[in-house]
């Protein structure tokens, strides 16, 4: 694990692609917490969620970060870097996120 993320430049301001995570909404599955993709703004679940979809999009797409975003956390995650980085510039919410678990 590293001490620091060599990728904060990649961070961008994003929209949500959705009000809960993208996939789990499509196929009914529930979720535990939401990442946020700060390069696409792809909204996907955790890693203690069942389908771990905010780490799969970060294998298909190679997007290195994401931000804890349930609500919005202040945190973002280097999944290249295996290091916990600040964000200042958290993403908002973009209405009620309706809650599984």
């Amino acid at each position: 694990m590293s001490e620091t993320c060599t990728h904060a430049g990649t961070i961008r301001t994003v929209k949500p692609s959705a009000k809960g995570c993208e996939e789990c909404l499509k196929i009914g599955a529930w979720w535990v917490h939401l990442r946020l993709c700060r390069t696409c703004g792809h909204v996907g679940c955790c890693d203690d969620s069942p389908n771990k979809h905010a780490t799969r999009h970060f294998h298909a797409t190679g997007h290195p970060i994401i931000e804890g975003y349930d609500p919005p956390e202040g945190w973002g995650w280097c999944y290249i870097d295996e290091t916990f980085i600040d964000l200042p510039n958290q993403t908002p919410q973009d209405g009620p996120i309706p809650r599984f678990v």
